[in-house]
């Protein structure tokens, strides 16, 4: 497994992170064999959010049952979780209140002192900076979270952020697959008149906004097809596509699903891929996603089959 470095954490952080969205009706051993799958796998690296499961913290809740981790244990994790949504509205909130209210429920939920990593998770437009400020200002020193990104943000929301927060934002969570990579086909197409790829969608740049910024993208749904419409592999609505991941994973000796990871990992900006599986297997699979190393050719034809346009 190849790791990546995030600023504020003392470990390497893997190319593969473990999401925990769909554990709420898993029994303890399914969950540890889930977990521990995973860290043989080398992912040490887990997703959470104060949304996930029935209720509010519901998943984070079931982890921390499950897995009753010693302090020892809890070194060796990267836990990362998000804030900001409130379901009932449902509508986003970053006041100072309910960050802070947030955070304070995920660290019981987790049975755990701190949070390694902090996530907004959509972007509230009634954000006040020096709210957002304030609350990671008095996080960051009660020793509750060690840093701190945001989730489906652009360029200038990020900028926006910036202009109170003084602590670096380490990573930007967004959905990414071969199938669903507009943040990476506009740049591919700019400057193409009639061409609803060479469209700005996502504010201007946000993969290169990442990468000037040392801000590390994690790809949610990485093998969704749209917004949230099915998995791409063996989708019949995508015969080119699966045929060509079919012949890359036979070559490479691995299943196809570690060619969908390691599209998004191939990329040079530092990527994470971001797993909603509970089956180990195939977290086991995506795995191998991260040890090959596709070539630019072999990169650019997933691209094209996922019906991208090269100029």
């Amino acid at each position: 497994m190849k790791t990546i470095g995030l600023t504020g954490i003392d470990r390497p952080a893997p190319e593969v992170v473990l999401g925990l969205m769909r554990i709420q009706d898993l029994d303890d051993d399914a969950v540890r064999t889930l977990v521990n799958t995973a860290r043989d796998a080398g992912i040490d690296f887990v997703d959470h959010a104060d949304v996930y499961g029935r209720d509010l913290h519901g998943c984070e809740r079931r982890f921390a049952e499950a897995m009753r981790l010693s302090p020892s244990d809890r070194e060796q994790l990267t836990i990362q979780t998000k804030a900001g949504i409130v379901r009932e509205g449902p509508y986003f909130d970053f006041s100072y209140e309910h960050l802070v209210e947030s955070v304070e429920g995920s660290l019981r939920a987790l049975e755990t002192d701190y949070i390694d990593i902090l996530l907004l998770h959509r972007p509230d437009a009634l954000v006040e900076p020096d709210e957002v400020a304030r609350a990671f200002d008095d996080l960051e020193a009660a020793g509750k979270v060690r840093a701190f990104g945001v989730s489906n943000h652009t360029p200038r929301q990020i900028d926006l952020l910036k202009k109170s927060v003084r602590q670096p934002l380490v990573a930007n969570q967004i959905q990414l697959s071969i199938t669903h990579a507009p943040a990476i086909a506009q740049g591919v197409a700019a400057n193409m008149q009639g061409e609803d790829q060479s469209l700005t969608l996502d504010g201007g740049g946000i993969v290169d906004y990442c990468r000037l910024h040392d801000i590390a993208i994690q790809a949610w749904s990485p093998f969704q097809a749209g917004f949230f419409t099915g998995v791409f592999l063996d989708s019949p609505d995508y015969p080119e596509l699966n045929a060509v991941v079919d012949r890359l994973a036979a070559a490479y000796d691995v299943p196809p699903i570690a060619i969908a990871v390691a599209w998004i990992t191939r990329h040079p900006a530092a990527m994470q891929v971001v797993l909603g599986t509970t089956t180990p297997e195939r977290v086991r699979g995506a795995a191998q996603g991260s040890d090959v190393v596709l070539t630019r050719a072999e990169w650019y034809e997933l691209f094209r089959a996922a019906g991208y346009r090269v100029p």
